[in-house]
């Protein structure tokens, strides 16, 4: 592999690490900078590697909310036996975790292939792009006159999990943002903006992980090298770039709400859509 297609790959990786976690939709981007940085790879791998990259942004919430995701113990002085090995809330919040997953894998994951061959394109993502924007700014002027009902995760109860995973099913269109898609939910159904981010994180665990386990599977395990090595490259970076934006994003909603990425949807959509019409 050159140095050029090197550099392709670590830009890629930022721009996963960066989109994964603002409501922005990385998959979207991935698609829109795939029109103008093409991989020397194969469609098939293209396919793989726009999911699997996003294993390096799995493991940054691991890494970043390890003690509010790790249900075991071995604590003497806890309260009952059970509780003597299993923090029992946080295996309960795991439980919701598998609830919110339930609408994706029921009703999104059979339609995965019909989708991505009809809609992983940059006019849908553009048009998503524009219209969950205004979605955003919607929302946020609603909720200026709302006041959270549920302000910690552990809060959330087991209906709320369900409708958020159900608002995490529209994000099978390209554009639209899974953490987007689950935020606009969290704060619908009642969450603070910080609860809303939080468990989108921790719901993105299961979701993102099986979706890459899926997309390794049908590509198979017999890489080239260089494909090896683009895989490795853009996981890592992606990994060291979301950490960043986790931290970035935590730390601004606790002063901001989410109208500025509202913006920047409609802005980038209209941009991309003036170009291509244009130049295309």
């Amino acid at each position: 592999m050159d140095f050029i297609e090197l550099l392709k790959v670590i830009f890629l990786g930022i721009v996963e690490g960066i989109t994964e976690w603002l409501p922005v939709s990385s998959t979207g981007h991935l698609i829109l900078v795939e029109e103008f940085i093409k991989l020397n790879v194969s469609e098939a791998f293209w396919e793989m590697f726009m999911v699997v990259i996003q294993l390096g942004a799995i493991m940054a919430v691991v890494v970043l909310y390890f003690k509010e995701l790790w249900p075991f113990q071995n604590q003497k002085k806890a309260k009952g036996a059970l509780e003597r090995y299993v923090k029992t809330d946080k295996m309960i919040m795991w439980f919701k975790i598998v609830v919110s997953c339930i609408p994706s894998i029921v009703i999104g994951l059979p339609f995965n292939d019909f989708i991505e061959a009809h809609f992983n394109n940059y006019l849908v993502v553009s048009i998503m792009l524009i219209v969950y924007g205004i979605f955003f700014i919607l929302i946020e002027n609603y909720n200026k006159k709302r006041t959270a009902s549920i302000n910690s995760v552990v809060e959330i109860g087991w209906k709320t999990a369900f409708l958020i995973g159900v608002f995490q099913l529209l994000a099978v269109i390209p554009g639209t943002s899974r953490s987007g898609a689950t935020i606009i939910g969290g704060i619908l159904l009642g969450t603070s903006r910080t609860v809303a981010a939080e468990y989108t994180f921790f719901l993105a665990i299961p979701t993102m992980f099986g979706a890459s386990l899926l997309k390794l599977v049908k590509f198979g395990l017999n890489f080239t090298g260089t494909e090896a090595i683009i895989l490795i490259v853009g996981t890592l970076v992606s990994f060291v770039v979301s950490i960043l934006a986790i931290k970035f994003l935590m730390g601004y909603i606790k002063k901001h709400d989410f109208k500025v990425f509202g913006w920047y949807r409609i802005a980038l959509g209209i941009v991309v859509l003036l170009f291509f019409s244009l130049f295309r």
